[in-house]
């Protein structure tokens, strides 16, 4: 066997023979790959745009608020809960909100809020609380009241308990 690699007609044929083989290795396996991968980066793409212009169309202030080089947006329960009832479609009559005054303790700031939302189907008020949760990350609800509205087979009565730390 130890012959065999010292024998240097093995190395004239075995170097070539694998330096034909690699074109045909990547012609037959690596670029048939690596064209399978970029068609699906540029899906993921597309999909990616579509989605990024949905959250555009939903919220635009995003962008002004990228550009402005600051690092927070100011917080208001008032402005907060009118964006999201709006683009919910929850009209200004439906929701009432109370808000209580911004507490410091151990040096964190928060602020709590009642926010109470009428005649809302079940979709529409989670698509809200997880709407205006996912827009400000700092906002948690601690409390959820849901009350059935007796006659209305979809339509609920909603008491949430926010509250938001600066």
């Amino acid at each position: 066997m130890k012959e065999m690699y010292r024998n240097p007609v093995l190395y004239y044929i075995l170097v070539p023979a694998v330096l034909a083989l690699w074109p045909l290795l990547i012609w037959a396996v690596y670029l048939p790959d690596a064209e399978n991968s970029w068609q699906d980066e540029k899906k993921q793409y597309n999909e990616a745009q579509q989605i990024i212009e949905q959250i555009l169309n939903v919220d635009p202030d995003r962008l002004q608020f990228a550009n402005s080089g600051t690092n927070a947006a100011e917080f208001d329960y008032a402005v907060a809960v009118e964006r999201t009832a709006n683009v919910y479609g929850i009209p200004p009559a439906d929701y009432k909100l109370s808000t209580g005054i911004i507490i410091t303790s151990g040096g964190q700031k928060s602020q709590s809020a009642n926010v109470t939302l009428k005649q809302v189907d079940i979709a529409r008020f989670a698509r809200f609380l997880s709407a205006i949760q996912l827009r400000w990350s700092n906002l948690q609800c601690s409390r959820v009241k849901l009350t059935r509205r007796k006659g209305l087979p979809d339509s609920w009565d909603v008491d949430l308990e926010l509250k938001y730390y600066y």
